[in-house]
């Protein structure tokens, strides 16, 4: 075992070395947290598998049900992150206590804000699923399916919370088992349920809110491993949540903004949305890889800053910077290759293509710079710098993307519009991060945000 595992499994922070974070640290977060991100929409794949032979009225109840879960389920991305950047601090202080004590408030924070969920989607079931499904068959099923998932939301929180705390340590193993046990259990259980036991859809459903619950059990399991106090402590919670409260801002900044770019594909067309959605997926599935990164920044950089070494923060915010955009490089080079290929994968038709054809080089030439991008976040999310970074989110989507991909549809710019407005999103966010991370005000040391 190497120094830097001897430290850590002590609950000491892992020494700087030559000004920034070792590499093969950097890799080992970065991998860690690309299975983690991985396993959800590789799950994801399985259950719609599974439930796609029940029929189209089944699949399309479950898209409009997940869709529902997905935004109840926001506050859990940024509960994650937030917790992370805390962690990281007290860990890089040579806190470790301290550093899983942010994990126990977070942990609570997910009981409470989860059982609100589960009330708010009890009520709102009808209603929001009728919104997205309209009247009919697919709404009664998606309303069924979702007041059944919806009660494993406070075990998709704890999970969150889990993976905050344990990244902020840099545990690279327990997020892997923590996922990889629950995601295979839910996807045994799921077909089990749906066809044998004779559930059906709602088979899925009580698949989904087992895997969950098991999932933070799990994390529970390793917060008491930890032998701290697990009272609860509103004055940790509070800022915990002011936090969120930056980070769910800049979520639904993204949310706005890719729902626009969807509402204005659709009007232009079956063969538009068509390729934008497979365009939108593939671009999906990279920013996984490209976002692991960004998770080891946050990590490195937050005990980096716990610690007082500015030298290595600083060190370590470039070096997962050219890791990102060397896997930015990699990935464009893949789908500029792929072109006759990937494309084939997805559809036979020929229209689709076509406007794939429009899609695609906008998909290889972002990749580098949003490599970058990706890299930068992870940094200043690591430095606990929320306020800028909820600041030029909103700021790119309202003033880059939106206004693009209206004019798109006004003008009748088609794909290219719409592509048009994601490209300015990412450029924007990238003058802006690539801005705050040379100016060092983000450098801000000390064990406490």
């Amino acid at each position: 075992m190497s120094p830097p595992e001897d430290a850590a499994a002590a609950g000491a922070p892992p020494a700087s070395s030559g000004g920034a974070a070792p590499a093969g640290r950097v890799v080992r977060l970065a991998a860690s947290a690309f299975v983690v991100l991985a396993a959800e929409p590789l799950f994801l794949l399985v259950d719609t598998a599974v439930v796609g032979h029940l029929g189209r009225v089944a699949l399309a109840a479950l898209g409009a049900g997940g869709t529902v879960m997905g935004l109840l389920a926001i506050v859990g991305t940024t509960l994650a992150y937030g917790t992370t950047g805390r962690a990281a601090r007290w860990f890089g202080a040579g806190e470790r206590g301290a550093a899983v004590g942010e994990g126990v408030q977070a942990s609570w924070l997910a009981l409470g804000i989860g059982g609100i969920g589960v009330l708010a989607g009890q009520v709102l079931a009808g209603p929001a699923t009728r919104l997205i499904a309209g009247d009919g068959d697919v709404a009664a099923a998606a309303e069924s399916w979702l007041r059944i998932a919806v009660l494993g939301l406070p075990g998709i929180l704890l999970v969150f919370a889990g993976n905050g705390w344990l990244r902020g340590v840099q545990d690279t193993r327990t997020p892997v088992v923590v996922v990889v046990v629950a995601n295979v259990v839910s996807a045994v259980a799921s077909p089990v349920l749906v066809y044998p036991v004779g559930l059906g859809l709602e088979g899925s459903a009580w698949a989904n809110v087992l895997a969950q619950w098991l999932g933070g059990g799990l994390c529970l399991w390793a917060l008491a491993r930890e032998h701290v106090p697990l009272r609860p402590r509103w004055s940790v919670m509070r800022r915990q949540l002011v936090v969120s409260r930056d980070l769910v801002v800049r979520a639904a900044a993204f949310q706005i903004a890719f729902l626009t770019a969807a509402a204005v594909a659709g009007r232009a067309g079956a063969a538009q949305l068509a390729a934008h959605q497979v365009g939108l997926q593939l671009w999906n599935l990279t920013a996984l890889l490209l976002d692991s990164f960004a998770i080891a920044a946050q990590s490195l950089v937050g005990a980096a800053l716990g610690s007082g070494d500015v030298d290595a923060a600083k060190g370590t915010a470039w070096r997962v910077s050219r890791y990102g955009l060397v896997a930015g490089v990699v990935f464009a080079g893949v789908f500029g290759l792929g072109w006759l290929v990937v494309p084939a994968l997805f559809t036979d038709d020929t229209g689709v293509r076509g406007q794939l054809g429009v899609v695609w080089p906008f998909l290889v030439a972002m990749m580098p710079v949003a490599g970058v991008v990706f890299a930068l976040d992870g940094v200043l999310l690591g430095a606990g710098d929320n306020t800028f970074i909820r600041n030029v989110t909103v700021g790119s989507a309202l003033v880059g993307f939106v206004p693009v991909t209206l004019a798109a549809a006004v003008l009748g710019w088609g794909l290219a519009g719409v592509w048009s407005g994601l490209a300015v999103f990412i450029l924007v966010r990238f003058a802006g991060m690539l801005w705050r991370t040379r100016s060092g005000r983000w450098l801000r040391v000390g064990a406490s945000l």
